[in-house]
This record gives C-alpha cells, structure tokens and sequence, in this order.
C-alpha cells in the first residue's frame, strides 16, 4: 500500500512539474531569441530627435507635397509596415512614415502615451526635417491621434486621409486593453511559441523576406515593451479625451473604410458621419482585413490622389 502511494505521489508530481518546466524552457527560449534577435535588426530610414531621444522616420519620394503617415496602435515596425503604401504614394508626393516613439527603430519614452504627447512629439521630428505642410494619414487609433493633432497644428494639417481609422465614441473603445497578460504571455514565451505555429501573417502580401523577418523581430522586441504597454494602457483615456471631438469643418477628410467582417458595430455609418462632420468628406469602402493598406496600396494612393487633386 506505501509503495502504490509513493508510486501516486510521484505521478502527480510529475504532472504538476511537467507544465512549470516546460513553461521554463519557453521563457529561457524566448529569452535568448530575442537577444540574439537584438543584434540582427537591420537599421532604415533616419533619426532625428526630440526631446532628447532618437525618433525614425523613413521618406521616400521627392515632390513639393507630403503625406505623414501615422501607425496603428502596437504595429511594431510602421517604417517597414507601411512599405506597399509608400511605393505607391512616393511617386507623386514626398512620404514620411513616423515611427512614434516605442515603435520600430525609434527610442522609448517613459513620457505619458496622451493624444497630446505623441502629437506633439511627431511634430517636433516633423519640424526638425522642416516639414511645415502636410497631409496626415493615419491607420487605425491614428484616427484619434490625428483629432489632436489636427487641433494643435491646424496651420500645417492640410488634410486627413484615415485608414479604417478609429473614430470617437465607437462601441468597445472604453474597455482596457488586458496588458498585465500580454506581458506575461510574452516574457514566459507562450507568445513565440504560438507564433511558430500559427500561419504566417505575412503571407501572399507583398514583403520580402526580409523584411518579413525584420518586422518579426521588432514585433518582438517592440509590442510588449513599456513604452508601447503605456499606449495600450492610455486608450481608453485617449478614446475618452476625444468624445464628440470633430475635424474642423474646413479640413478635407477622405476615409478609407473596411466593410466586411468589422468586429466594431456600425462602423461605417461611424464614418459616413465623421465625413459629413465636414465640408469636404468622402467615404470609400473596401473589402480587406484591418490593414487595409498590406493589399490595397494601389488603390488608397490613386484614390487618394484624386482626392487631393481635387
């Protein structure tokens, strides 16, 4: 009877090891990856600084008019991120895709992530290239941003261009972002273990491998670092900040929307609004995932062209 129960104990320790081990390995895994990792990102586009720090910017294109393009919330290399877009934009206009601070190439910041701050932060590196006109085009909580910025800058704004941009007040906006488990999930190296077997995000969209490779390692070092927690964790705020908040009725707005499969309710009638929030607004729905821009490049910048043209 002793021995059987030593034999259970045994068993059942093994089961309650068994899993603490393994998570162990991931971490230790996770751990050397991105150290070596480290040492393999390849340096692009330019740094200026602000505040202090080193922000990149990556321009392409020379023309008289500019386009800054700003990213979604947790895109971890937006340099690289926005290239199909930029292909397409730069041979009519000089592009400027902003790194925020916390994303790609750009330093961290224990700067509060407001509206205001990054806002204020783009301008400053958009000041030291001596950009003092410009039409900001923005993906995703770019849309949020851009009200702010807008506001503040409303002298160099020349006009909006959102990619299934968010929008005040849409359903969902004022729930927190669960941080604390996205952190855990990564540091114990879950998140790269499900990524080994999940299929390849970049897949069919028009990215090199290495680029592919590249923007795999930012997202690893980037989307669970503080700066980029803190933004994820100020979203609500930033949702919040800008209720009810519009355009000026002056500034141009076109709005590149995704029609099919959003999980947001009634959003494009949130942007039907948003356009007619001022006198010159247009709405143009696609079908495409959230990105609209990995495979609709071509489109957004003929449209967007025609647009501005006008």
């Amino acid at each position: 009877m002793k021995k059987r129960t030593r034999i259970t104990l045994t068993v059942a320790a093994a089961l309650v090891l068994a899993p603490a081990v393994a998570v162990g390995a991931m971490a230790a895994v996770n751990a050397i990856a991105t150290d070596s990792e480290a040492a393999r990102i390849e340096s692009y586009g330019q740094r200026v600084s602000v505040e202090g720090r080193a922000m990149n910017v990556v321009i392409s294109g020379d023309h008289d008019q500019t386009i800054v393009l700003l990213p979604g919330l947790g895109t971890a290399a937006p340099g690289l991120d926005f290239a199909p877009l930029i292909d397409q934009l730069d041979d009519d206009y000089r592009v400027i895709a902003v790194e925020p601070f916390g994303t790609g190439l750009s330093d961290g910041t224990d700067v509060p992530r407001t509206s205001e701050n990054i806002s204020r932060e783009v301008h400053a590196a958009l000041q030291q290239l001596g950009v003092r006109e410009y039409v900001l085009m923005g993906h995703s909580i770019a849309g949020i941003y851009a009200l702010t910025h807008a506001e503040l800058f409303s002298d160099e704004v020349t006009a909006f261009v959102g990619i299934d941009n968010s929008v005040p007040d849409q359903p969902g906006s004022a729930e927190p972002i669960p941080t604390d488990a996205l952190v855990l999930l990564n540091d114990l190296g879950v998140t790269r273990a499900l990524q080994a077997v999940s299929p390849d995000p970049y897949e069919g969209l028009p990215y090199d491998e290495r680029a592919k490779q590249q923007m795999r390692m930012l997202s690893a070092r980037n989307t669970t670092a503080p700066t980029i927690v803190d933004e994820m964790q100020h979203a609500s705020r930033n949702f919040a900040d800008a209720s009810g908040a519009r355009f000026a009725a002056s500034l141009p707005a076109l709005l590149f929307v995704r029609e099919n499969d959003t999980d947001v309710a009634d959003w494009v009638s949130l942007h039907e609004r948003q356009a007619a929030s001022v006198d010159r607004g247009e709405l143009v729905t696609m079908t495409g995932d959230h990105y609209l821009h990995h495979t609709l490049a071509a489109q957004i910048a003929a449209e967007t062209k025609r647009f501005l043209d006008g």
